[in-house]
């Protein structure tokens, strides 16, 4: 069921919450109406909300993701070079089933080249993860794009 429309007293409910420096979201709540209701007839009378405490929280959000990626980069970099040693490191094979249910294990001077092959690939993803980290945070148009997106929805 639609909800009914915005009497004179709403609208003049909604420039006095405004004008006490009440943000759209607050606004709808006290009205007990949608979010996009109160934006659209805020607008038609003229009423803009400073978005400056929205644009602050998203900047905020950005570089507080940027600070993780670094983080995640590092420890992948990291992964990479713990992965690197375990090419040349002794390691113990095992085996484990068969209908008896055995078990049987074997120390290797290092791991036989199938293994070493899996090490590898896992040390490429490793590196090759953590370069597409660094790379998302040079990205000028990335950049750029989160920026132009902030000042959309903000509307500066």
């Amino acid at each position: 069921m639609a909800a009914p429309p915005l009497t004179d007293a709403d609208r003049q409910h909604i420039r006095d919450l405004h004008a006490a420096g009440h943000g759209c979201n607050e606004i709808a709540r006290q009205l007990g109406r949608d979010r996009a209701t109160i934006s659209k007839h805020a607008k038609a009378m003229g009423l803009t909300f400073d978005r400056a405490q929205t644009r602050a929280a998203t900047q905020a959000r950005v570089d507080d993701a940027k600070h993780k990626r670094a983080q995640l980069a590092e420890q992948l970099l990291d992964d990479a070079l713990r992965l690197r040693t375990q090419l040349w490191q002794p390691c113990t094979v095992y085996n484990f089933g068969g209908r008896d249910n055995t078990y049987a294990e074997a120390q290797l001077k290092q791991p036989d080249f199938a293994g070493q092959e899996k090490i590898l690939r896992s040390l490429a993803v490793a590196v090759d993860k953590h370069a597409r980290l660094l790379e998302l945070d040079r990205d000028p148009e990335g950049l750029a794009a989160v920026d132009a997106w902030l000042r959309g929805i903000t509307g500066q």
